[in-house]
């Protein structure tokens, strides 16, 4: 076997058979814990049949809250999108003007710090009294939760730009726009990144919530009202959308990290 065969066969290993390995024993436990401690709690075969309909047929409409799992994750992914780019019009240059500025840094840090931990069972209320509608709403709960990390993030990035950088920028006069798409944005740009991550990981979460709260088709709305229904099995569907469409998601904006460094 050459050396490229058994570089490949190594990452097969990896990338693969390892974390199916991990996935068997996970439902071997279900299965078990099924089947002896928790008898409310349907086994993977019980889950399967009763959620088969939603999986072969991803994208039909049988109903409001009687659809296809995509065509729920689709709707889900539409707020997410709104919102998560409303954090990100509204997080980046405040983070970019608080690690520019201890002034504005001294007089909004504290305001941050505490608006930061509010959760998205209270954002929610306040957005359907300003907007008496659950989507714009939705997208309002998610960018006031979700834009922290993409705000503290890119703040920390500026401050971390190394003086000599800002040296080099001043002797050669450059004017602030090339300072900042030249030497700013590229040294912040990892900081921002995580941010990033970090807030779609947080917009994925809190649009659960909302829908749950307000009964919106979407992959929450489905799973309250499965929950509602006394059917486990898709509560238990809606888990493994929610935590499958998360991985992708970071995997996704991982991918467009590394392309952006490359470049």
């Amino acid at each position: 076997m050459t050396t490229s065969s058994k570089a490949i066969s190594q990452r097969f290993v990896e990338t693969v058979l390892i974390p199916m390995l991990g996935i068997a024993c996970v439902i071997v436990l279900w299965a078990i814990t099924s089947a002896t401690l928790v008898k409310a709690l349907p086994s993977p075969l019980q889950t399967w049949h009763a959620s088969k309909l939603y999986v072969l047929e991803p994208f039909a409409k049988r109903g409001e809250l009687d659809q296809g799992i995509l065509r729920f994750t689709w709707y889900s992914l539409q707020r997410v999108a709104k919102g998560y780019a409303l954090a990100l019009l509204i997080g980046t240059p405040l983070g970019f003007v608080l690690g520019v500025s201890k002034f504005f840094t001294k007089a909004f840090d504290p305001i941050i710090q505490i608006l930061r931990p509010v959760s998205p069972l209270a954002w929610l209320p306040l957005g359907l009294v300003l907007f008496q509608k659950p989507d714009p709403a939705a997208t309002f709960t998610i960018a006031m939760c979700s834009m922290w990390p993409t705000v503290l993030n890119t703040a920390l990035g500026v401050r971390s730009i190394p003086q000599d950088y800002i040296n080099v920028a001043r002797v050669l006069q450059l004017s602030k726009q090339k300072r900042l798409f030249k030497i700013m944005l590229p040294a912040a740009l990892p900081y921002m990144f995580t941010g990033f991550r970090l807030s779609l990981g947080i917009a994925w979460l809190v649009i659960v919530a909302s829908e749950m709260l307000t009964g919106a088709p979407g992959v929450g709305g489905f799973l309250w009202q499965e929950y509602n229904s006394l059917i486990y099995e898709h509560l238990i569907l809606c888990i493994c959308t929610i935590g499958l469409v998360g991985f992708v998601l970071d995997r996704l904006m991982s991918m467009v990290e590394m392309r952006l460094r490359v470049a």
